[in-house]
């Protein structure tokens, strides 16, 4: 079968590999669809290499169909389509004993720390795998771990209907907490820099604005007064330094944005306005429930968000397109396992 690895100082290659069989309690499946984030791109950088193996198979988002299963395996079925909860937690460090698991001390981020689903067979843990409903195509289903994300961060906001959300950053992630925050009964605003994106939010009907004033967007939008929320996405200095700008007395800031270096934060103004900060890294199983089902509803704008497709042989080509930028928001790798039309 064909793998993309990512390979330490040398990018993205695709290689000839042996499929794992699946042992007692693992499912092997055939990977229809694979999404490349911007946490794969911090690793095609090299920002991850303490996590990331030296020619490691990587890749998180994704959907596909059961191949074959393992002894003891009752739940699946060769057929059954599935994505993947890519989370293992070890059930026993202070974290995790505390009732937040998703994020143990000793988490194993299935596609970041251990092989991942750039491959066109992958063999892991039964407990990884949620199901999908029929109705949901496997292209679709690709994005169910960003919208599970954007369910996470809207739920850690602690948000209301009728307050204000400002979104500093309108990639796929971005865009997705702005319709998760708006379905919410939230006011939303996103701010981008890229004038592709800008158009491909504002022809969705959320308002988007280039985050060139900062004091006169806070000034139209609200009176002076902020924004009660503001997720800062960007991952970029300038993104935090806005986002600051725009939050409200007594609002939230949300860090959901992976910022590979430290940052400057004006802590007298968090001081000044008594600013909760609230980081928000990835997902529960509930989120991932509630992105299933958005998916399945049709309520996310699935075309608007993928914007191009190329098959597991030209992987590095997917990395390419977005590293980038441009007039790019998803990229999907097709790795063949989807049931012929």
């Amino acid at each position: 079968m064909l793998a993309a690895q990512y390979v330490r100082g040398g990018g993205i290659e695709v290689v000839e590999a042996d499929p794992r069989r699946p042992g007692p309690g693992e499912v092997q499946i055939d990977v229809a669809y694979v999404g490349i984030c911007g946490t794969d791109l911090h690793i095609l950088h090299g920002a991850m290499d303490e996590r990331v193996g030296a020619r490691a198979v990587i890749g998180h988002e994704t959907a596909g169909r059961v191949h074959a299963v393992g002894d003891g395996v009752t739940a699946w079925s060769v057929g059954d389509h599935v994505t993947v909860m890519p989370l293992e937690w070890c059930g026993t460090c202070p974290t995790c004993v505390a009732g937040h698991r998703h994020i143990c001390d000793r988490l194993n981020f299935v596609g970041i720390d251990s092989t991942g689903a750039l491959q066109e067979m992958w063999t892991l843990p039964q407990h990884l795998l949620v199901r999908l409903p029929a109705e949901l195509s496997l292209r679709d289903a690709a994005l169910v771990e960003p919208v599970a994300v954007a369910h996470h961060d809207v739920r850690r906001a602690r948000l209301e209907p009728g307050q204000r959300a400002a979104v500093v950053g309108g990639g796929p992630v971005g865009l997705l907490i702005a319709l998760v925050a708006a379905a919410q009964g939230a006011e939303v605003r996103v701010l981008e820099t890229n004038p592709f994106r800008r158009s491909v939010i504002a022809a969705l009907g959320i308002d988007v604005v280039d985050p060139v004033d900062i004091a006169a967007l806070v000034e139209e939008w609200t009176g002076g007064a902020g924004a009660e929320v503001v997720f800062e996405v960007s991952g970029a200095q300038g993104g935090l330094d806005s986002a600051v700008d725009l939050v409200r007395a007594r609002g939230r800031l949300v860090v959901v944005g992976i910022h590979a270096q430290r940052r400057e934060l004006d802590l007298k103004r968090v001081f000044w306005k008594e600013l909760e900060i609230v980081g928000a890294r990835v997902y529960e199983s509930q989120d991932f429930a509630d992105a299933v089902a958005s998916l399945a509803a049709g309520t996310i704008p699935v075309e608007a968000l993928i914007s191009k497709v190329v098959p597991l042989e030209s992987a590095a080509e997917a990395f390419e397109i977005l590293d980038l930028g441009g007039a790019v928001m998803k990229v999907l790798v097709d790795c063949g396992g989807a049931e012929p039309q």
